[in-house]
């Protein structure tokens, strides 16, 4: 499909009155029904809209209307606007479930809670198009079906893409806080300075310990001689 002038009927009414063109000619430039124009023209559609000049607004030349009247087969062109009048984009509208794959979503729920817990609920509502109350309850096993509810994947219910819950739990992995580092007094022990281990050894206060002193044979022997010689003075 062409694309249309602004305010179309309106166009379309000033054509059928003011230039011979066919009516295949205006419906075609103005994206209507050729039956529409020829209700135009015979005031049964659009009785109350005035028209408008497309040669004032920009939308087409004198010279494209002469030509589509010299022939009856010419298609007009629309002009281009020379500036480009970026629009708004328009919030994105909540997500639509069939009825048919709506008994299915609290699977789906039940699916995203046990096997990605890090997805936050606002995350798993705009996915699957549910409420945050009814993730709540099967979260906390309130839910008035739970004891029948199977986890099943949402992508293969039809309730998303794959593409939209990758990148769902992407973003919800890249928000997962990290594990924090442990303080430095909590580490078990850490090697000593250099200057301690290359540091010469201290002079110790305990005098060193002289080897023990020779045995004299003859005098333990004379010993002995003494302990006999007293047996038997006895």
């Amino acid at each position: 499909m062409s694309e249309a002038p602004l305010m179309p009927k309106a166009t379309a009414v000033w054509l059928i009155d003011n230039t011979a063109l066919t009516f295949d000619q205006i419906a075609d430039f103005c994206v209507l029904h050729p039956l529409e124009v020829k209700g135009i023209a015979d005031g049964d559609v659009a009785g109350s809209v005035r028209g408008i000049d497309p040669v004032t607004q920009n939308q087409l030349t004198r010279e494209e209307i002469e030509k589509g009247e010299a022939d009856p087969n010419y298609k007009l062109k629309l002009l281009r606007p020379k500036t480009v009048v970026v629009t708004k984009a328009s919030k994105k509208k909540p997500k639509y479930t069939p009825v048919s794959k709506r008994q299915n979503r609290p699977d789906a729920i039940a699916w995203m809670v046990r096997n990605h817990p890090e997805v936050s609920d606002a995350q798993i509502s705009k996915l699957l198009g549910t409420t945050k109350s009814t993730i709540q309850s099967i979260r906390e096993r309130t839910h008035w079906n739970s004891a029948n509810l199977e986890p099943r994947d949402p992508v293969a219910l039809g309730l998303c893409k794959q593409m939209e819950l990758d990148m769902v739990v992407k973003k919800a992995a890249s928000k997962r806080p990290t594990t924090p580092a442990p303080d430095e007094a909590s580490e078990g022990p850490t090697l000593r300075p250099a200057e301690e281990t290359t540091a010469p050894a201290e002079a110790s206060d305990t005098p060193e310990q002289t080897p023990a002193e020779e045995v004299d044979v003859s005098k333990v022997f004379a010993n002995f001689s003494d302990l006999g010689s007293e047996k038997s003075d006895g």
